[in-house]
């Protein structure tokens, strides 16, 4: 990636977050249901998800609506890929970066192999499949592990037509948002 390219993705990171500070919060209760059975992931069958922040996509009431899954949120685990847990509404605990995490047993950074459907976070993901996190490489060193369909969960205007990417970016299978459901990637 050169230099441009990089000030781009900083750019753009910077764009999208300061449009997030002035968005309304975007609950999406039902997408995450959506993406999960586009790919046809049976009850019982496992789920990665995450716990929303701040007006970031995604709810408390999309994981809920997940219920006939085995869900399984991450938990940070010093500077390296995401270690997971089952998430049960009523055993969180205080993560960083304002998180809740499940405060059961950690199954290790290997148990996002085991999910059919991993829903990530994204401040964008574009047509090709290309996500922009929030920049601290915690997803990028975790799904690379992933076995199942990665889908991005963002707001209709974070799907956009093209994003820089380096190397070490893990591409997206799918998108969820509000106002066009499930679009597989790339298009």
């Amino acid at each position: 990636m050169t230099s441009d390219e990089r000030d781009r993705k900083t750019t753009e990171r910077a764009r999208l977050r300061a449009a997030r500070r002035s968005a309304p919060a975007a609950p999406m209760s039902a997408e995450g249901l959506a993406a999960v059975e586009a790919f046809g992931v049976v009850p019982g069958g496992t789920v990665c998800a995450y716990w929303a922040v701040g007006s970031e996509p995604g709810s408390r009431a999309m994981l809920d609506a997940l219920s006939a899954f085995r869900v399984l949120l991450p938990v940070v685990a010093g500077d390296g890929p995401l270690d997971w847990a089952v998430y049960a509404p009523d055993a969180l605990r205080a993560g960083p970066y304002g998180l809740l995490e499940p405060s059961g047993p950690l199954l290790g950074v290997s148990a996002v192999a085991s999910a059919a459907v991993v829903l990530v976070p994204a401040l964008a993901v574009d047509h090709a499949g290309v996500r922009l996190g929030k920049g601290g490489g915690y997803y990028d060193r975790t799904l690379a592990a992933a076995t199942g369909a990665l889908v991005a969960v963002v707001r209709d205007e974070e799907f956009v037509e093209v994003l820089p990417a380096e190397p070490h970016d893990v591409r997206m299978d799918a998108v969820v948002t509000p106002g066009r459901g499930v679009v597989r990637l790339p298009l």
